[in-house]
Formats: C-alpha cells, sequence, structure tokens
C-alpha cells in the first residue's frame, strides 16, 4: 500500500527508516491532497491540520491511537481533511477529543473518547464512528456549523449524547445514542436539523429536548428506556403564522407537501414514523407555545401520559397510536389545540383523553378505547370535537363533559362503558348522529344550558337510555332508545325536555318517565314493547302530540295524582290497558284515540272536541271539560294583553306592542289558512334607561307570541356580553351558540347590546359573537324572538355595527323615563303587594321627593322607586318597634315620616 501512494504523501511510523516520527511533521511535509499513512502504534501528540490531507490507519481500524497529554488530539482548522480508522484520546482532565473549526473535514471509522465539538462554520461528516466517555456531550454543534453524521454510535456520555446551540443544524441518519447521564439528543439551536433511523435509548433524562426556536425533523427513530420524557418540547418553536392560519382551527391537516402544510411542516417540529417505548415519564411532553406534528408515531409503556401539551401549543396527532400509558394517552392543558386524526389511544391506565383549562381538542376518525378511567374527560372551559370516532370499553363513563367545558360528537360510537356512555355536567353538548350502546346509562344530563341531541341511537342501557337531571333543558330530536333495563327517557323534576321524532322500544321500565314539575313538550315519539308503561307520568305536566304507543305490559298511559299532562291526536293500540289514573289526577285528551285494546278507558275524541278525565274519589271515572287543565295549558291573549296595560306608564310601548300582537294574530290567522305571511320579523330593539321595564316587557312579548302559538314556550333568556363573548380565539361562538341554544322557542334577551362593539375595539370578540346570532337568527328564525336592549343613544351603533342586524332589527320600541306620577304609583303598587297602605299626606311628599330626584346617571326609573319603597319601609319599621303597643294600621300605614330624607 506504501508504494501506491501519491507524489507528495507521506508515512509515519514510531520508529523506521524513511519514515516521519510524528503525525504532525508528516502533515507540515505534505501537500495539498496528501495522503499521511499512519503505521500502528500510540502516538502521544496533539495533531492540528490546517489544508486539505487524508490522514488514514495504514493497517486498518484499531492500530493507530493518538493519546495527546493536553489540548484536543485532533483539531482541523478550515480545512477539508479526512481522518479515517483512527482512535483518538481526550487528554487528561480536558474534555475535548476532536476540535472541528472550519473547512468541510471527515471522520471515518474512528474510535473518539470524548468529545467531538464543531464550531464556526464548519461543515463537518462523521460516518461510521464511536464516540463515548465524552462529559459535557458526545458532539457538540455550535455557531453557524454543520453536521452531517451517518451510521455512528454515541455512548457512555456523562451529559448529553448531542448536542447543537446557537444556528447550527444536523442530518444524523442510522446512529444510535445511548447510555447518555443526559439528553440523547439535546437541541437547542434556531433549526436542529434532521434525524432518520436512528436509535435513542437509555438516556438518564429525555430522548429528545428541543429547545427554543429549534425546529427538528425525527423520521423513523426509535426512542426507548429513557430517564425521563421520550420527547421533551420547550419553549417558543413557533410556525409561521401565514401557514397556521391557512386552515381553520377544525380543519384535520393532510400532513402533505405542498401549499400552505408544507409551509406548516417545515416550520414546525415533526416526528414521522418513530416509535416511543418504555420513558419514565411522558412519551411526548410539549410546552410554551410550540407547533408539533406526530405523524404514524407509535408510543407505548410510558410511565406517565403518553402525550401531554400544555400553554399555548398547536400539535397535530396523524396516524398515532398511544398504548399502555401509566397516565392519562392524551393530555390538554391551559390554551393548548390538539388535532388528531386517525389515532389510536387504548389501554390507558388513567383516561384517554383529558382536556382542561381553555384547551381544545378535535378528534376525527380515531379510537379512544380499554381507559381505566373515563375515556374522554373534558373540564375547566375545556372544547372537544369528535367526529367518526369510536370510545369504547371503560369502567367509567365515554365522555365527561363537566364545568364550563363543551363537547360536539359528531358519528361517534360509544360502547361498553360501565356507567354513562355521555355524562353533561353543568356544561353544553350536542350530539348528532352518534350510537350508544352496552352502556350503564346512555346519556345522563344536568346542566343550565340546553344540549342537543340530534338523531342519536341509544342502546342496551343496563339503566336508563336518556336521563334529563332536575331544573335541565334538553332538545331531543330524531333517533332511537332501545333495549334498557330501565326507563327508555327519564325527565327529572322541574326539568324541561322537548322531543320529538323519536322511537323507543324495548324498555324493561316504562317507556318515558315524567316527574315531579317536569314540563316536557313531546312530538312525534313512537313507544312500543315496553315491559312497564309507555308514559309514566308522575306529578309532572307538559304536551304531547301525535305519539304512538302500543305493546305495553302495563297500561299504556299511567297519571298519577296532581300530574297534569296535555295529550293531543296520542294513538294507542294493541295493548291490554290503555289509561290507568291514580286519584286526584288531570289529565287533558285532544283527539286521542285507542285501538285492539282490551280495557278500553282513555276517552275518544274527534272532530276536535278535547275530552279530559279525572279520577274521582271512589275510584270511579268521570268525563268532562277541565277548565282549569285548558287555562293551564294555554295563557290567553286578552289576560296578556290586560296584564300589559297594567303596567305604569309605557304609554307608547303598550301601543306598539298591541299593535304588534294584533299583526301577529294576523299572520298566524292567514298561516292557518294556507295563505303566506307578509314580511315580518319578530326581532326587536328595546332602546331606554335603566329601571324603564324593558326586561318586564320583553318577558311578556314572549309569553304574547307562545299564548299565539308563534313561539313553543315563549320563555325568556336574559344574556350579555359577559355570556356571549370568550377571551381567546375559538370560544365565542360556542359560548354565543350554547346561550341562544337555551332560548329557542321563547326569547333572547341582551341586555346593553352595544358592549358588543365597544369603543376603538376594531378586532375585539364581540363582533364575532353579532356575526354568530346573525347566523342563529336566520337558521332559526321561526324558533326565537331576539330583543337587543339598552341606552337609546349606544343602540343605533350597535345596529350599525353589522349589515345583518338591520335587516333583521327593523322595529324600536323606546322607553321613555317614568315622570315622578309614575313612579308614585309604583311605589303604590309595591306597597299594595307587601300589604302596606300609603297615606295622601304621603303621596304627596313622594311626588315632591321624585320631582327633586337628580336624574343622572345613578337615576334608576322603577328600580329607583323600588329602592326608595324599601328604604319607607325600613324607616316605618324602626318608627313602630319603639312603640309601646302598635296596632293594625300601625303596622300597615307608611307616613310621610317615613320618608326617606335624600336620594338613595
Amino acid at each position: 500500500m506504501d508504494g501506491a501512494m501519491k507524489p507528495g504523501s507521506q508515512r509515519v511510523a514510531p520508529a523506521g527508516w524513511g519514515a516521519h516520527r510524528t503525525i504532525g511533521a508528516a502533515v507540515q511535509a505534505a501537500a495539498e491532497g496528501a495522503v499521511v499513512s499512519v503505521q500502528p502504534g500510540v502516538y502521544q501528540e496533539a495533531v492540528v491540520v490546517d489544508r486539505d490531507v487524508t490522514l488514514v490507519a495504514a493497517k486498518g481500524p484499531g492500530t493507530v491511537r493518538i493519546r495527546p497529554p493536553r489540548r484536543p488530539a485532533i483539531t482541523l482548522h478550515s480545512c477539508a481533511t479526512t481522518v479515517r480508522d483512527i482512535a483518538v484520546e481526550a487528554p487528561a482532565g480536558e474534555e475535548v477529543a476532536v476540535l472541528l473549526r472550519g473547512g468541510s473535514p471527515v471522520l471515518e471509522g474512528c474510535e473518539i473518547a470524548g468529545r467531538v465539538e464543531v464550531t464556526g462554520d464548519a461543515r463537518a461528516t462523521l460516518r461510521g464512528c464511536d464516540v463515548r466517555d465524552a462529559a459535557y456531550a458526545g458532539v457538540y454543534l455550535t455557531g453557524s456549523s454543520r453536521g452531517l453524521i451517518e451510521d455512528c454510535t454515541v455512548s457512555s456520555v456523562a451529559g448529553d449524547g448531542l448536542r447543537l446551540d446557537d444556528s447550527a443544524r444536523v442530518e444524523c441518519a442510522r446512529t444510535t445514542v445511548k447510555r447518555v447521564r443526559g439528553n440523547a439528543l439535546r437541541l437547542g439551536g434556531a433549526d436542529g436539523g434532521v434525524f432518520t433511523d436512528c436509535e435513542l435509548s437509555r438516556s438518564g433524562d429525555a430522548a429528545v429536548l428541543v429547545e427554543a426556536p429549534a425546529r427538528p425533523v425525527l423520521r423513523g427513530c426509535r426512542l426507548h428506556d429513557t430517564g425521563a420524557q421520550g420527547v421533551r418540547i420547550e419553549g417558543l418553536a413557533r410556525w409561521a403564522d401565514s401557514a397556521a392560519r391557512s386552515l381553520p382551527p377544525e380543519a384535520p391537516e393532510s400532513g402533505h407537501a405542498g401549499g400552505a402544510a408544507a409551509g406548516q411542516d417545515e416550520a414546525r417540529i415533526r416526528l414521522d414514523g418513530c416509535e416511543i417505548a418504555r420513558t419514565a415519564a411522558e412519551g411526548v411532553l410539549v410546552r410554551g407555545d410550540s407547533g408539533v406534528l406526530l405523524k404514524d408515531c407509535q408510543l407505548r409503556e410510558t410511565k406517565a401520559a403518553g402525550v401531554l401539551v400544555a400553554g399555548a401549543c398547536r400539535v397535530d396527532l396523524d396516524g398515532v397510536r398511544v398504548a399502555d400509558a401509566e397516565g392519562t394517552a392524551l393530555v390538554v392543558m391551559e390554551s393548548a389545540r390538539v388535532q388528531a386524526r386517525q389515532t389510536v389511544l387504548t389501554r390507558a391506565a388513567a383516561n384517554g383523553v383529558h382536556c382542561s383549562g381553555d384547551g381544545v381538542v378535535t378528534l376525527t376518525d380515531c379510537e379512544v378505547s380499554r381507559t381505566t378511567f373515563t375515556a374522554v374527560h373534558l373540564g375547566g372551559a375545556a372544547r372537544a370535537t369528535l367526529q367518526d370516532c369510536r370510545v369504547r370499553e371503560t369502567p367509567e363513563h365515554g365522555i365527561r363533559v363537566h364545568q364550563q367545558a363543551d363537547v360536539l360528537a359528531e358519528r361517534v360510537e360509544i360502547e361498553q362503558t360501565r356507567m354513562a356512555g355521555v355524562s353533561v355536567e353543568d356544561a353544553d353538548a350536542v350530539l348528532r348522529d352518534c350510537r350508544v350502546s352496552d352502556v350503564t346509562d346512555g346519556i345522563k344530563i344536568i346542566t343550565r344550558h340546553r344540549p342537543l341531541i340530534d338523531r342519536c341511537v341509544f342502546s342496551a342501557a343496563s339503566r336508563t337510555g336518556i336521563e334529563v337531571g332536575p331544573d335541565t333543558g334538553v332538545l331531543i330530536r330524531g333517533g332511537s332508545v332501545g333495549r334498557t333495563g330501565s326507563a327508555g327517557v327519564f325527565l327529572d323534576e322541574r326539568s324541561e325536555a322537548w322531543i320529538e321524532d323519536v322511537e323507543i322500544t324495548d324498555t324493561e321500565g316504562s317507556a318515558l318517565v315524567v316527574w315531579s314539575g317536569a314540563r316536557p313538550r313531546v312530538r312525534n315519539v313512537t313507544v312500543t314493547r315496553s315491559k312497564k308503561n309507555g308514559l309514566y307520568a308522575d306529578g309532572g305536566s307538559g304536551v304531547f302530540e301525535d305519539c304512538d304507543i302500543s305493546d305495553t305490559g302495563f297500561p299504556a298511559i299511567y297519571v298519577s295524582a296532581d300530574a297534569a299532562p296535555t295529550l293531543r291526536r296520542c294513538f294507542v293500540h294493541d295493548t291490554k290497558d290503555d289509561l290507568s289514573l291514580a286519584d286526584g289526577a288531570v289529565p287533558v285528551f285532544e283527539e286521542c284515540w285507542s285501538s285492539e285494546v282490551v280495557n278500553t278507558t282513555m276517552p275518544q275524541a274527534s272532530g276536535g272536541r278535547k275530552a279530559t278525565l279525572a279520577r274521582a274519589a271512589g275510584g270511579g271515572a268521570a268525563g268532562g271539560p277541565s277548565e282549569k287543565a285548558d287555562e293551564e295549558s294555554k295563557e290567553s291573549l286578552a289576560d296578556l294583553l290586560a296584564e300589559l296595560d297594567r303596567l305604569v306608564g309605557l304609554d307608547r310601548v303598550k301601543q306598539e306592542v298591541g299593535a304588534l300582537a294584533k299583526l301577529m294574530q294576523m299572520v298566524k290567522r292567514r298561516q292557518e289558512v294556507g295563505l303566506s305571511p307578509p314580511p315580518l320579523s319578530r326581532h326587536l330593539v328595546f332602546a331606554g334607561n335603566p329601571g324603564t321595564g324593558k326586561t318586564t316587557v320583553a318577558r311578556l312579548y314572549g309569553r304574547i307570541l307562545a299564548a299565539l302559538g308563534l313561539l313553543e314556550r315563549g320563555h325568556l333568556v336574559e344574556t350579555d356580553r359577559g355570556d356571549l363573548v370568550g377571551e381567546y380565539v375559538g370560544h365565542t361562538a360556542p359560548k354565543t351558540q350554547a346561550v341562544f341554544r337555551r332560548a329557542l322557542g321563547g326569547v333572547l334577551f341582551i341586555d346593553e347590546a352595544y358592549s358588543l362593539v365597544p369603543y376603538g375595539h376594531g378586532g375585539d370578540f364581540g363582533q364575532e359573537a353579532i356575526s354568530t346570532l346573525v347566523k342563529l337568527m336566520e337558521d332559526h328564525r321561526e324558533e326565537v324572538v331576539v330583543i337587543a336592549a339598552g341606552y337609546p343613544g349606544e343602540m343605533e351603533r350597535f345596529i350599525d355595527s353589522n349589515p345583518g342586524l338591520a335587516s333583521r332589527f327593523t322595529r324600536t320600541l323606546t322607553f321613555e323615563d317614568y315622570a315622578s306620577e309614575e313612579l308614585v304609583r309604583i311605589v303604590e303598587q309595591q306597597a299594595g303587594q307587601h300589604d302596606y297602605g300609603l297615606s295622601d299626606g304621603t303621596r304627596e311628599g313622594l311626588l315632591e321627593y321624585f320631582d327633586a330626584f337628580p336624574r343622572g346617571e345613578r337615576f334608576g326609573n322603577g328600580r329607583t322607586a323600588r329602592q326608595v319603597f324599601q328604604r319607607m319601609t325600613e324607616r316605618q319599621a324602626a318608627r313602630v318597634s319603639e312603640m309601646a303597643a302598635p296596632g293594625p294600621d300601625d303596622l300597615t300605614e307608611v307616613r310621610p315620616d317615613d320618608l326617606p330624607q335624600g336620594p338613595a
């Protein structure tokens, strides 16, 4: 081999004729491009190279060792030197074995005991090298250096295996990092580089630590047996705003190159086809505001959570599998956002998904299964969207939503839960086209919101299919409930459910149970094969229209004492008994009939005639009209207008509401005879100062529309900016939708509506609330009336803030301030309601008091009158308490002395 060397090449041997005794001498004598052939031996020198030569062990790997007394064994300065098959050691007490400063050096097949440091603008290549026994790091890149590391091993390091700082970048392939006390990879530079088919194991800390602003890419890497996380990502790894915003938050990303998606992939941390196993902490931990993509990765046997995301991060999981975590499979905290597609979260020792704070999680075509706790748990103000997912096998709930959280579940299959398939507690939920089976309870709801259950199927529940808790409203539309161990649908005390187009079959208990004080509206419900009653009304009321009940084990309809349901056009057939009444029951039947019933006691009415049946004391049945039940089922329009007229003042408002009532009445009559209604907006603006009766009139307006049959219930839902506007991007629309759903069938009263468009805040989230309201008003224009209220001078600004508002709010009712005489009448009404009387002198004193009352910002109109009355009763009580034996007149009469001495 020696004879084949190029001219100018040099030979090195510790002893021998015609050779250099040191490598340094040979390098100095060598020309550019020469080969320095080093014979076997141990060379105790520090080699410095500043020219393009090749240092090679003449007899192959392991035969040449450089062991200097001080300084790095090899230092390469701004050259394209290649070092091949040579073993080097860091000097005693020092860490750096090889120092690469600039140029394009190459290390091939070298054994290196100590650190390899690449600095400056070096472009270094390590190929087939073994780096070990280093302290700070095995390989350390700083400055603007670049590294290509292929088929290497880094091991037995007291610090990190491979570390990058500054703007250094590395491309690392088929390299093993193991037995390091720190992190296998620590990437803190501006880039980080690409790692392909690497194995990172047995680290004392994380396998990979990414610090802001590094954005590495890992492909096909294996991370296992770590002392902490598999991957820990800290800090501010931001991804390009333009790319990040090009997709809506709820849209899963494709992950393919090209267009905006490619821009996102280049600007965020990416793990592609990686395996993470047996970590002492989380499999992947992401904090700060990083952007991360995990694609086709597998995480298993983590001592804590599989994936934990916190801060303001955005993480995408595409084709990921998380299994056998000793904590929760996926944790989303604070304001983090996670989108998962075709991802499996299974066999977790805690939850499958736990989302809290203001976190947002979207699962598309995912599976959450075999968890120890609830499969999907949402708390705080978290939001979750599940589409085309499978949730199964948990000893707790399939999905639990509580506190201020809300969930949208579409086409989700939930099965094999030992508690409720879905539990909604003080939160909000929308379920569409979901299937819930083999559960203890299908869904349990207790909340102040009004969840929507749309076209869902509940089956094989060991207890109840749908349970609506006390004081809870819900809209159940379409779908079915079947094969339940107890009731099909249970409506608890004072609940208000709207149920339509639902089928209830094969229940071991009663199909539909209405508890004390519940007031459901049930339409077009089919009940069959119930082991007990089809409808069991225990103290409740409500309206049941166009229902079909058959094949029941007990009487098809049972009504308890004091229960007063109204049944219209209901059909009972193919059963033994159609009706059972307790003493004192007062149901109302309108056009109901039976067929193929053995024992018929339900009134058979026709031709629009109303029939009522009540149980007499002796147990006999008596037929006849029940005016009381009729009055309770529907308020009289004349009575409501009379109640409006009794309000103090507001003459112009009364006239306009009366005119509106007549117009609505005409609209209703035209609809009944098949004529088209005239163009009409029922939404109103109430402009007036505080205390002028806006809320009172709004409540009456809703009841008037309900009496006309233009609203289902006519109830009033009061709201303001705080209920509608969120504190972060994406939170406002769900809050607005939740409030709007509560108002369906009634009136949504927005107090101080102008606060949705505050001065000087063009990017305020109030505009999002207004846009959401405009769309909802269009989508539900026959189901709700919206009244926007506030100061007269501010409401015009509110209407002008969105073009859709002006076309929907075409009528403004102005509420004038109360005159002094009207305020006196309000006080008189308050006195009469509380069994007090005002003397003539007291009335005169009140009039003078209100004439002198300052009408500034603190003046509350009717509210001020009520406060004055309260102060008068307090002063009257103090005066009477000093009497030895006050008589009845003393206890009830309010005298001029009881008037307040100054404004409240």
